[in-house]
């Protein structure tokens, strides 16, 4: 097949619509690039990169509204590490889980996987959808997640019904959901994610807001007596947390491009300027594949379709892969579908760093494609 040519007029202005790692904004580059040797390969426990971790930390505060109470918790190891940390230090005894994707059932696996634990009860519906929480007799953790990377999907995040006061924890895996969908942080009382998504910065590092219930949980379990591996240890997280710092060497270069994202989104009117520019680019996104004569959204139902991730379906007549690799070819990269998912479409990012205009050219991009091809 001869290589299609996209006329320039028709490319974004940045190319880049990944899932994760996400695009990282050019100002964010530049801005680290003027750090010069102030930060990279100085001592993580010395001001330079305590006030870093400061900065991130108040700049998730200020964005999550958080409630008096509440802390901003962080240490290495990504969304992955927390779920091992949180099924060894947040789950007293049985946990429920929600699974409808690839990256929600992750964490039921790992509570299963722990020998002194129940095996956690799973509510699961197809991808492209998603299940809702019910209140059950014995379970004191209820996770939840916010948006599933690999359908598309989003979910609100509410308590389950006739679990107030009852001791529960909800815990949310709001890796891609967090900074480019709503949320109200008081339904929950650990959100939990990692900063390669709407937070434009690199891989590695968890940050959570933990509620005073939470923070009175890990401390409960950690005084139990169970065995916690020290990295995976929640009270030492905390406590270095509150000193502005983590337990062990973080990434520099990664605080540095969160908290300039952190700054850049609550300087521009913060979580509600975000989640409105994910809502114009999903509603482009969205509108024009139900117009178009080649594809729909994956997600039927419009109220679960995620405003930070799209996945648009091809008709069967067209090869989306191949789309996928002209569109590579020209600049634009990241659109290929989830692998395990298996299906004939693109995944689209729209995290608040992605331009809505761009989200808007690349669907003309596709268009002028489709016809080459």
């Amino acid at each position: 097949m001869a290589q299609i040519e996209i006329p320039a007029d028709l490319k974004p202005a940045d190319g880049r619509f990944g899932c994760g790692p996400s695009k990282v904004r050019p100002e964010a580059l530049s801005a680290l690039a003027a750090t010069g040797t102030s930060l990279l390969g100085t001592s993580h426990r010395q001001a330079p990169v305590k006030n870093l971790v400061k900065r991130v930390r108040e700049g998730v505060s200020s964005l999550f509204s958080l409630p008096e109470g509440y802390e901003v918790v962080l240490g290495n190891g990504g969304s992955t590490a927390f779920w091992d940390i949180a099924a060894l230090g947040l789950v007293r005894q049985k946990s429920q889980h929600l699974n409808f994707g690839e990256f929600s059932s992750k964490f039921a696996s790992s509570v299963k996987a722990v020998p002194w634990l129940d095996d956690p009860s799973v509510i699961k519906t197809a991808p492209g959808t998603h299940p809702l929480p019910v209140a059950e007799a014995g379970v004191d953790v209820y996770a939840l997640t916010h948006n599933e990377t690999s359908t598309g999907v989003a979910m609100p995040i509410r308590r389950p019904a006739g679990t107030a006061g009852d001791g529960s924890l909800v815990l949310v895996d709001a890796t891609s959901g967090a900074g480019g969908l709503p949320v109200d942080i008081t339904e929950t009382d650990v959100y939990y994610f990692a900063p390669q998504k709407s937070f434009a910065s690199e891989g590695g590092l968890w940050l959570a807001a933990f509620s005073p219930a939470a923070l009175e949980r890990a401390a409960e379990i950690a005084g139990s007596g169970r065995y916690i591996p020290p990295f995976f240890d929640l009270p030492t997280a905390i406590d270095n947390s509150s000193k502005d710092q983590t337990y062990n060497t973080p990434a520099i270069a990664t605080l540095f491009l969160l908290a300039d994202q952190l700054e850049w989104l609550n300087g521009n009117g913060g979580l509600d300027w975000a989640v409105a520019r994910t809502a114009e680019s999903a509603g482009h996104l969205y509108g024009w594949a139900e117009k178009s004569a080649f594809a729909n959204p994956f997600v039927a139902e419009p109220a679960e379709r995620s405003q930070v991730v799209g996945t648009i379906d091809f008709d069967e007549a067209i090869d989306a892969a191949a789309v996928a690799k002209a569109l590579r070819a020209n600049g634009i990269v990241d659109t290929e579908p989830y692998r395990k998912l298996g299906r004939n479409q693109l995944r689209i990012a729209m995290f608040p760093a992605i331009d809505p205009a761009d989200v808007q050219a690349l669907t003309a991009c596709v268009d002028y494609v489709v016809e080459q091809l």
